[in-house]
């Protein structure tokens, strides 16, 4: 039985192994592909299922742990595609994984190139994302501006939040780990938060983005310079009264000089 077991891991040992390339005939080296059901993020408890599809019928499929030297699981299928079930994951079972698979007419030791790297995260929350104002928060009359909401993974499900309204101002479904949204500008001042999630069920929340307040540009150059010409205005005014009243003294006084009869 130790005998059979040290074969099985020495056949298994050149599978996907950091980073050691297998020795595959190139007719032979298309990699495999790899995903999950429900989802490559869930919280923990949920059954996940990785599923491994090889472009040809294989005999021996092997699942990969980044970290691992040998395969997580294994399964012996005369067909294309082969399940590997987690059952009520944690944490700690989250990570990075790949996947190869070996035909019986290849020699031994002959594994197909890895897949492509799966990441399975598995946890209550998401961190938050940022939000910020494009071009900025300051919203000059008659512009326009964007809200770009921004997380740490593509394909989520964003959503907008204005302060004291309940309900989200806007969704996006985006493939980058960001999403924008347009804001009228007459409209836009205000506070705003944003959070994401992912798209399907079951659903992971990320907490929410720090508020970010937008305010109007209500023209601070034309009104300094409106205060200026009223300043302008003031001191002329005062120059006029000063020279009415020198005007009206002056008329006194010659008025009240000797030998001027009134």
């Amino acid at each position: 039985m130790a005998l059979v077991l040290i074969l099985q891991f020495l056949t298994l040992w050149p599978l996907c192994h950091g980073d050691v390339t297998p020795a595959v005939p190139p007719a032979l080296s298309l990699k495999p592909s790899l995903g999950a059901q429900p989802a490559a993020i869930v919280t923990p408890g949920v059954n996940v299922t990785l599923r491994c599809r090889a472009p040809q019928p294989a005999w021996r499929f092997a699942l990969f742990k980044s970290g691992d030297i040998t395969p997580v699981l294994y399964r012996d299928v005369s067909m294309e595609l082969a399940e590997f079930f987690l059952e009520e994951v944690t944490p700690a079972q989250g990570g990075s994984y790949h996947c190869c698979y070996r035909n019986l007419g290849w020699n031994l030791g002959v594994w197909s190139h890895p897949s492509d790297t799966l990441e399975l995260l598995v946890t209550d929350q998401l961190p938050p994302p940022s939000l910020v104002a494009l071009p900025g928060p300051v919203v000059a009359p008659g512009a326009n501006v964007s809200l770009r909401c921004a997380g740490r993974l593509r394909g989520m499900s964003f959503a907008l939040y204005r302060a004291d309204e309940a309900a989200p101002l806007q969704y996006r479904d985006s493939a980058e780990p960001w999403a924008d949204f347009p804001l009228p500008g007459a409209r836009a001042p205000g506070t705003y938060s944003c959070y994401y999630h992912t798209p399907s069920s079951p659903y992971v929340l990320s907490l929410r983005s720090e508020p970010l307040v937008i305010r109007a540009d209500h023209g601070s150059g034309s009104l300094d310079y409106t205060q200026g010409n009223l300043l302008r205005l003031g001191l002329a005014g005062l120059v006029l009264i000063s020279l009415g009243t020198l005007i009206i003294l002056d008329w006194r006084s010659q008025n009240h000089a000797p030998g001027v009869r009134p």
